[in-house]
């Protein structure tokens, strides 16, 4: 209990901060309506038509906000312009995608880490700077899309906030053609939380940024506890804040919803055995392997950080500090291996998306970076994750 107070004041505090010097110098609130972006040509089928559906791929990318105004006074880009970074990204994808539906592996949804404007309670950076680049994956490609909402796009202030709840409205009105139903057992309605299954695979997106929130925990919990392993053998959990990092946000500094996340839903996906967690904020790729015991079987759940979508570029400051961590879950044993790291250049770590493929029981991940200059940080085009 003392761990959830020290967290949700922690939370407050810097929000309370955050919030004062956005208002100090950084973009304001608009009353400005967002527009939906438009229904994929190709939506998701019902869980229920896809059951037999073993082999497939998909995106995940997140990070695609601007930089902000400009120490000389310079307006951010988002708002004014579209998301030149973000657009060369998806460029990159669309690039892939004729290959890959030839391929035993077509691509058949997005998922998106969040963070996708600079400054989510302003509505023109959504119908300018986003929504035009997202189309071009729904109606171009056809592809459906799932967002988790990062910190940019809803403040880090507290739920039921005024400022917060207009990102989260901005959220719901930009996704409504995306997200399933108001009453569906897919969707924590009044939240962007959702959930979706596809062939032996289900997905879990929910807001990091509140991650101490009763309502939402008790509903992925539900959402975990009502599964159908037999059918479903993988499951990944989207959401913003990397529970493990070792970019600005992370190494040394360990910010509290990154902590929250560890201490409150760590130990549920442990529980339930969650296959992979996807998460943006830093703006690198970054990967860690949690190993641990259940019941006498041993178990690997990987942490991709895939926050390269156009945001200002990240590079590594330092190792995180798992000691604690580790402690307190010693009675699962619980091993953690850094097993890709970001460069230390800018050069190092290109804005990119990834492709993750779904064989079976089996993933691979392979990222690919919206430039020329090959970008292999596993060492390779492709690596499999056994």
């Amino acid at each position: 209990m003392r761990t959830f107070v020290f967290v949700t004041v922690a939370l407050l505090a810097v929000g309370v901060v955050g919030s004062h010097l956005r208002a100090q110098r950084g973009p304001q609130p608009d009353e400005v309506r967002v527009r939906a972006i438009e229904a994929p040509a190709h939506p998701l089928p019902p869980d229920t038509e896809t059951s037999r559906v073993s082999k497939f791929a998909f995106f995940v990318y997140g990070d695609t906000r601007s930089v902000g105004p400009s120490a000389s006074g310079e307006r951010a880009p988002d708002g004014l312009e579209i998301q030149r970074s973000h657009s060369a990204v998806v460029d990159a994808m669309m690039e892939r995608l004729p290959t890959l539906a030839g391929s035993q592996f077509p691509v058949r949804f997005v998922v998106s880490t969040g963070d996708a404007v600079l400054y989510g309670p302003n509505g023109a950076m959504w119908n300018v700077s986003y929504v035009p680049v997202i189309e071009r994956l729904t109606r171009q490609a056809g592809l459906p899309l799932f967002f988790a909402p990062g910190n940019h796009d809803v403040t880090i202030r507290p739920a039921g906030d005024p400022e917060r709840e207009h990102g989260v409205r901005n959220i719901l009105s930009a996704m409504a053609n995306l997200m399933p139903p108001a009453g569906s057992p897919h969707r924590l309605d009044g939240s962007a939380a959702t959930s979706f299954g596809y062939g032996n695979s289900f997905f879990i997106v929910f807001d990091s940024n509140i991650p101490t929130d009763a309502t939402q925990l008790a509903w992925v919990t539900s959402r975990l506890e009502g599964l159908d392993r037999s059918r479903y053998r993988n499951v990944f959990a989207v959401f913003h804040q990397p529970p493990f990092s070792s970019g600005p946000h992370g190494g040394p500094t360990l910010e509290p919803a990154s902590a929250a996340m560890r201490v409150v839903y760590l130990p549920l996906f442990r529980k339930h055995h969650v296959r992979m967690t996807l998460s943006g904020h830093e703006h690198l790729l970054d990967h860690f392997v949690e190993r641990y015991d259940d019941q006498g079987r041993q178990y690997r759940m990987d942490h991709l950080v895939t926050g390269g979508g156009g945001a200002p570029t990240y590079t590594y400051r330092g190792e995180p500090d798992l000691q604690t961590y580790i402690e307190k879950n010693a009675a699962q044993n619980v091993r953690i291996e850094h097993l890709v790291k970001p460069g230390v250049s800018i050069d190092d770590n290109p804005h990119h998306f990834v492709i993750v493929r779904v064989d079976g029981a089996n993933i691979s991940l392979e990222p690919v970076a919206a430039r020329t200059a090959p970008y292999r940080p596993y060492g390779r085009e492709r690596v499999d994750l056994q």
